[in-house]
């Protein structure tokens, strides 16, 4: 078996590693995510290969929604590695959500290594209609039944006679 060593690749893990809070949470870059939009909700696509479902944990403070997981690597007790390019350990990323989507209502769910997230947004920030009165139609059909059109007609008789 032919194995090569690049002295460089080896450096930037060794620095990423010491970066990344002392090698215990990993960066957001091993999270990768697609966010997009589809009538009254938002989805949210975050790429976890290989992380035990039960090891996800999501919380929500005020506007900010926590993802946390764990990757362990299944590697036989005494192992020598020749190769660990997969990370492993917990993992972290924070999104800041505006305060128009209703948090109470977080769809969660994981499939083939995807956890989808459903924010659908709240009742009060989707557009609506607003009814606009008519004074005089109100007054017209209270005092007789008579809309304010035939109102009007009747008014505009009554001063010719």
């Amino acid at each position: 078996m032919a194995l090569t060593f690049d002295p460089f690749r080896e450096m930037d893990r060794m620095a990423a590693r010491l970066l990344t809070s002392g090698g215990t949470q990993r960066s957001a870059s091993w999270m990768p995510m697609d966010l997009y939009r589809v009538d009254e909700h938002y989805v949210v696509h975050v790429d976890l290969p290989g992380v035990d479902p039960g090891s996800i944990d999501l919380d929500v403070d005020a506007t900010t929604l926590t993802i946390q997981a764990e990757r362990t690597l299944g590697a036989a007790e005494g192992a020598h590695w020749l190769a660990q390019e997969r990370p492993a350990g917990r993992f972290t990323r924070q999104l800041s959500l505006g305060s128009d989507l209703d948090l109470d209502a977080i769809h969660a769910s994981y499939e083939h290594g995807v956890l989808t997230l459903t924010i659908p947004v709240a009742e009060r920030s989707k557009p609506r209609k607003i009814a606009v009165e008519h004074a005089g139609s109100d007054r017209a059909l209270a005092q007789g039944g008579t809309s304010t059109q035939e109102a009007q007609d009747a008014v505009e008789v009554g001063s010719d006679a």
